[in-house]
């Protein structure tokens, strides 16, 4: 089976990601779950041509080297793919993501239009949080491109690959690539503020050396987007403070509450009528009362004003999910599955009568 043939399955059957490694067959992840296709089983021989097929001489050198290498490419016209090709039991292995051809609105992915607000602040510190391929960066595409059409702005993005490739519009976009354009997250951020900035991307706030430089780009008057691995508003505040020496925690504490904008926490959950999967989120805006529980450390009340600060356009993501369910989109058992508290959203759902069962929106 040649690459060109495995790409073009993986866009045909919206997977998500495919996984090329010895032992087994061809492997998409369709809606969450893994599919083997066709029976012929991969040999060390089939890895290593596909290797070779998607990376250059240079790259391959830099696997043998340290291990890895993580790229990203364009098939044809009709997709873009995010790779992480690396040797695991000493043959080649490869994950593949498939990443959308095209922008999503805000109406597509389930977005608050409050969101919008946001977008056009001169500053701040914007976080896209969620464990991995719940969507991240595709929500982070959205906001940039909305940027981009909407605002004549300077918009410069350290990725690690580059992803969705932003084409200038009513911005000037600059796209540097982690590892062949700069050399880290950090240095990145640093470098850009000599480069006339509006808003700055930064793929992901790995270290502290980036978190600390996100958030001084925050403070100097730029609008700064990031994502983390972490679930929960409360819980991304409180990843970024302890990453700092415990000296340095109340200035962190005192800076982050006058720089965050809105924490976007998000998970993909299975849609009813077999359709692929839907995004849930729970959204923080820093309203004067969040910024002084996260300036007082009192970060565990962030709940609290999530609960009741629907007037600002804030949702819990238990109760996003309730909605999923009662418009019929998702079934029980997914919601339950990504609860935060599958107890309580249990006892909810039992009283709630889905419409359009089966459906979907």
């Amino acid at each position: 089976m040649a690459i060109e043939d495995i790409l073009l399955g993986a866009v045909e059957k919206e997977a998500s990601d495919i996984h090329l490694t010895v032992g087994r067959p061809v492997t998409y992840r369709m809606v969450g779950s893994l599919v083997s296709v066709g029976e012929k089983i991969l040999t060390q021989q089939d890895t290593e041509a596909f290797a070779k097929e998607v990376t250059t001489e240079v790259q391959r050198k830099k696997i043998e080297e340290v291990g890895g290498i993580d790229f990203g490419f364009s098939f044809r016209d009709r997709a873009r793919f995010r790779v992480s090709c690396f040797k695991q039991q000493g043959h080649y292995s490869l994950v593949l993501r498939l990443l959308p051809a095209k922008f999503y609105s805000f109406q597509d992915i389930g977005l608050p239009m409050q969101l919008i607000e946001t977008l056009s602040l001169p500053r701040g510190l914007v976080l896209v949080t969620g464990p991995t391929g719940c969507g991240k960066t595709t929500t982070l595409a959205t906001m940039l491109n909305y940027i981009n059409e909407n605002f004549p702005k300077h918009i410069i993005t350290a990725e690690d690959p580059v992803e969705f490739m932003h084409h200038h519009k009513k911005c000037v976009v600059t796209q540097r690539e982690v590892g062949d354009d700069v050399p880290s997250f950090s240095e990145a951020i640093v470098k850009s503020l000599r480069q006339d900035p509006d808003v700055i991307l930064i793929g992901e706030m790995r270290d502290l050396a980036t978190m600390e430089s996100a958030i001084r780009a925050a403070e100097t008057g730029h609008l700064v987007f990031s994502t983390l691995h972490t679930t929960g508003a409360a819980r991304t505040v409180d990843r970024i403070i302890d990453v700092f020496p415990a000296y340095q925690q109340p200035l962190v504490r005192v800076q982050l509450s006058s720089t965050i904008v809105a924490v976007i926490s998000q998970v993909l959950v299975p849609r009813l009528d077999g359709n692929g999967r839907v995004a849930a989120f729970e959204i923080m805006f820093a309203t004067p009362a969040i910024r002084n529980l996260i300036r007082e450390g009192k970060t565990y009340q962030i709940l609290s004003e999530l609960q009741t600060g629907s007037r600002y356009g804030m949702i819990m993501l238990d109760d996003y999910l309730k909605q999923l369910y009662a418009q019929g989109i998702i079934g029980y058992e997914a919601a339950l599955e990504f609860a935060v508290d599958p107890r309580e959203l249990g006892l909810q759902l039992s009283r709630v009568q889905p419409v359009n069962r089966g459906r979907g929106r």
